[in-house]
C-alpha cells in the first residue's frame, strides 16, 4: 500500500510540473512566441538556427525546418515593445508548379495532423480562364492570381500557411504563426495610442 502511495505522488508532482511547463504561447520547433526579440533568437539558435540579421525589431534566421533544408525565419516585433508576436517561415524555393504544390500539400497535411482540420481554406485562381498547363499556374502565382492559403485557429493563436512570390521568378511557400496572447497584447497598447 506504501509503495501504490509513492508512486501517486510522484505521478502527481509529474503531472503537476508537466502542467506549469505547458506554455500557453504557440511555439515553433517548441520554442514559444514571446519574450524579446533577442531572447527568442538565442533560443533558436539553441535549436541550430543562425541568425544571419537584427534589424529594426526583427530578426531574420537560417535553418532546417519540418524537415525542409534552407528555410529562412522571420521573426516580427514592434519596435517600442520588443515583444515578439509574429514567426513567418520561408521555405526553398520553387522552379515548377509541382514543386511549389508537394510542399504546398505536405505542410498542409502535417499541420493537419498537429492542429486538426483547417478553420478556412482557400485553393483558387483568380484569373477568367482556368490555366492550361504548369507555366500558366506559375505565371498566375507570380501575378497575384492564384491563391492558396489554407488557415489554422487555436486557442494560442493562428497558423497560416500560402504560397507565395517575390517578383516573378521566386516563388515559394510561406507558414506565419502569430501568438494569441502577444498579439493582444501589442493591439492593447496600438488602442492606447488612439
Amino acid at each position: 500500500m506504501k509503495r501504490i502511495f509513492v508512486y501517486l505522488i510522484i505521478s502527481i508532482m509529474a503531472f503537476t510540473s508537466f502542467a506549469q511547463t505547458e506554455s500557453q504561447h504557440l511555439t515553433i520547433k517548441g520554442v514559444p512566441i514571446d519574450g524579446t526579440l533577442n531572447e527568442f533568437v538565442q533560443k533558436m539558435e539553441q535549436k541550430g538556427f543562425e541568425c544571419v540579421e537584427i534589424k529594426n525589431g526583427k530578426a531574420e534566421l537560417k535553418g532546417d525546418f519540418a524537415g525542409y533544408k534552407g528555410c529562412t525565419v522571420y521573426v516580427s516585433t514592434l519596435n517600442q515593445n520588443d515583444l515578439v508576436s509574429k514567426i513567418s517561415v520561408r521555405f526553398p524555393q520553387c522552379s515548377s508548379w509541382e514543386d511549389i504544390e508537394n510542399n504546398y500539400n505536405d505542410l498542409k497535411t502535417m499541420l493537419s495532423k498537429k492542429y486538426g482540420k483547417p478553420n478556412n481554406i482557400v485553393e483558387k485562381f483568380t484569373i477568367s480562364n482556368e490555366p492550361k498547363d504548369d507555366k500558366e499556374r506559375l505565371i498566375a502565382l507570380a501575378t497575384d492570381e492564384c491563391r492558396y492559403i489554407t488557415s489554422f485557429k487555436t486557442i494560442k493563436g493562428d497558423i497560416k500557411l500560402q504560397m507565395d512570390h517575390i517578383g516573378p521568378i521566386r516563388l515559394f511557400v510561406v507558414l506565419t504563426y502569430t501568438d494569441k496572447i502577444n498579439s493582444d497584447i501589442l493591439k492593447a497598447h496600438a488602442i492606447e495610442d488612439l
